[in-house]
């Protein structure tokens, strides 16, 4: 089993470091780490560093600093445009987007998003997104930590602004006629997947993202989950951009 991996502001500049706080608290008293044993300390923006126990004290654990590693920031850029989801669908969504390589999650406030951020509500969603992103992030393994977008969500509007800009744009809609797995790529840049709510994507919405440069695509005949459908896309494009 590979080695646990725990994320730092920064990475320590010297030989031996104390790792304390919650992230201290879970590697002494959640995982149990003891002596001599190994581990992965990240700063969630490309670096880490390999670190060997060597000694444990009530939520902190003292380490000893090996080998140092820098990962650059993929390109292309996987940006994955979330419909907000009624309940725990879009945590569900965020936590296996990030396993299989996300680099941003946008929460969108589509038209038939049932759920609405509003207020004070809407910025403890947003963190509640964000937190799952990081833990899902130390369960992967993954130096690079996905941002979560939004203020604390982003309009069509808004979505529509990113989408002019981006290097490619697809929207995941059942009834498209071009496949994602034959849609053609950019070699850098940024590219951006729209994945509706549990209602799906309106016909205005769909027009305004293709009037600012998206391509409708479908993933197959099946029409899926708002949970699981950026998650079977963002396979489809790691493959083809053979980041697995």
């Amino acid at each position: 089993m590979s080695a646990p991996l725990f994320l730092v502001e920064s990475l320590p500049a010297g030989t031996s470091f104390t790792l304390d706080g919650p992230e201290g608290h879970h590697a002494a008293t959640v995982q149990r780490l003891r002596a001599g044993e190994t581990l992965i300390l990240a700063d969630g923006r490309g670096g880490t560093a390999k670190a060997e126990v060597s000694a444990v004290g009530r939520g902190t654990v003292d380490l000893l600093i090996g080998e140092r590693s820098t990962e650059p920031a993929a390109d292309p850029r996987l940006v994955v445009v979330q419909g907000i989801a009624k309940g725990d669908r879009g945590e569900l969504a965020v936590q296996a987007m990030t396993e299989v390589g996300v680099d941003e999650i946008v929460p969108w406030a589509a038209s038939r998003s049932v759920a609405q951020w509003r207020g004070d509500r809407g910025f403890k969603a947003r963190d509640k997104w964000a937190s799952t992103a990081r833990e899902a992030a130390k369960q992967a393994r993954r130096s690079w930590l996905p941002s979560v977008a939004g203020d604390p969500d982003c309009s069509t509007k808004q979505v529509a602004a990113r989408i002019a800009d981006a290097a490619a744009a697809f929207v995941l809609h059942e009834e498209a006629a071009e496949r994602l797995t034959s849609a053609p790529l950019p070699e850098s840049g940024e590219i951006i997947l729209v994945v509706g709510p549990e209602g799906g994507i309106s016909d205005a919405e769909v027009e305004t993202f293709r009037t600012a440069g998206a391509i409708p695509v479908r993933l197959g005949n099946a029409v899926l989950r708002t949970s699981t459908a950026g998650v079977a896309a963002l396979s489809v494009l790691s493959t083809r951009l053979t980041r697995w």
